[in-house]
């Protein structure tokens, strides 16, 4: 929110840079945002200027440091950093501001090897700049082809590279449908039908409405008894809206003892159903997997959402036994979620590419309470799923709503 909106603002005022752009973790959709850096690129005669206007932009409070290619400012909403670099530059250091310090590390090695050097944002070969106006441009320098900024971790995406193993990443363009979203029937602030239309807004072939049942933790739920009204408003907007598939759903709590909150009956009268551990119940990891084991072995359950239950910066969620849990999921033919919501965004990266080495299907949802907020969400879950090196071949909904009502009934007919 807070880079975003100084973009704006620094648009807004006319900044006299070429481009301002989120780095550092954020641009890498790291659930830890350390801090939030934007570069701009701007010719070095005018970076005295670009700074001056970035630290009277509206909400900045205060500056707190500032150099001739650097400033940080206090905002309403935060710290923030702008760096500068020439167009000449621009993709070296963008390269060398995004991350990670381990991804940069490696490709430093790499540089040294042959007979360049990269450092402070620059690649030089015997103290003389060598070309690096693109990220492209410096990849290819190095040998290597593009990699996207959610790989850049240290481990083995050089590696991937080297040997053109590099996953064709899920993209926003290939989402066609958001499964996971809340209304006012439960804890959202905005009704169904604004949902519906936001999602049309956003060119979504398709949506799920999914509200909280009867024993949900949240502030507002969907009583049993009230299911038949909802499912009535939703008919009526199916009719108002046909240019856009509105499938009914429910976000159904898994019990202390591993059974559903809303009963068999019930759930088979929904388009698609998703399941939630959201109380720990004070359990140890065995139970906890045990449960989670028992709502996907229900052949009405088609999604496991947030498995981890984490919260960045605050949970890293339930210790689980995922192996156990990506198994049965593959072989029940249950999706696990990754879920956008910064409250969430779980599964993460880590987790994410352990499932899909699993056989897994995944979904990728904004696990959204607000109209506003849906593209937004989406788009931190699916830089999550990049994170996972997760492809569209993987993600339920890149396919079409006859795609998805099919891996509904498939699992139901097995059950």
């Amino acid at each position: 929110m807070l880079a975003s909106t100084l973009i704006r603002e620094a648009r807004r005022a006319g900044l006299a840079a070429d481009s301002l752009i989120p780095v550092g973790s954020l641009r890498r959709f790291s659930p830890d945002i350390g801090d939030v850096s934007l570069l701009g690129v701007a010719p070095s005669g005018r970076h005295r200027r670009v700074l001056d206007g970035f630290a009277k932009l509206p909400g900045v409070t205060t500056v707190v440091n500032r150099n001739p290619s650097e400033i940080t400012v206090l905002s309403e909403r935060g710290a923030a950093r702008l760096l500068l670099a020439a167009p000449e530059h621009a993709g070296s250091a963008l390269l060398w501001h995004t991350g990670s310090r381990a991804h940069v590390a490696l490709l430093q090695a790499r540089a040294e090897s042959l007979g360049l050097s990269y450092a402070d944002g620059m690649l030089s070969r015997n103290g003389a700049a060598v070309a690096g106006t693109t990220e492209d441009e410096v990849y290819r320098l190095l040998g290597l082809p593009f990699i996207a900024a959610e790989l850049r971790e240290g481990g083995d995406e050089i590696a991937a590279a080297e040997r053109g193993a590099l996953p064709h990443l899920l993209s926003d363009g290939h989402i066609r449908g958001d499964l996971h979203m809340h209304s006012s029937w439960s804890d959202g602030r905005d009704t169904i039908e604004d949902m519906v239309i936001a999602s049309r807004q956003l060119g979504y072939e398709y949506i799920a409405i999914t509200d909280h049942s009867e024993r949900a933790w949240s502030s507002r739920k969907v009583l049993a008894e009230e299911v038949p009204d909802q499912r009535a408003e939703v008919m009526l907007l199916r009719d108002r809206y046909p240019n856009i598939h509105i499938l009914h759903g429910i976000e159904v709590d898994i019990m202390h003892d591993g059974s559903l909150d809303f009963g068999d009956d019930l759930l088979a009268g929904f388009d698609i159903v998703l399941a939630s551990l959201h109380d720990h119940g004070g359990h140890e990891p065995s139970w906890l997997t045990e449960r989670y084991l028992r709502a996907i072995g229900n052949p009405l359950v088609n999604v496991i959402t947030h498995p981890a239950n984490r919260s960045p910066a605050h949970s890293t969620g339930y210790d689980v036994d995922f192996d156990r849990l990506f198994a049965a999921a593959a072989e029940s033919g249950t999706a696990m979620e990754i879920d956008g919501a910064p409250g969430h965004l779980d599964l993460d990266g880590v987790l994410a590419r352990r499932a899909i080495a699993a056989g897994v299907t995944l979904v990728v949802d904004s696990d959204c309470h607000r109209a506003e907020a849906l593209a937004r969400q989406m788009r931190w879950g699916v830089g999550t799923a990049r994170r996972g090196w997760a492809e569209p071949r993987h993600v339920l909904n890149t396919r079409s709503v006859d795609d998805v009502r099919v891996f509904v009934a498939r699992k139901r007919e097995r059950g």
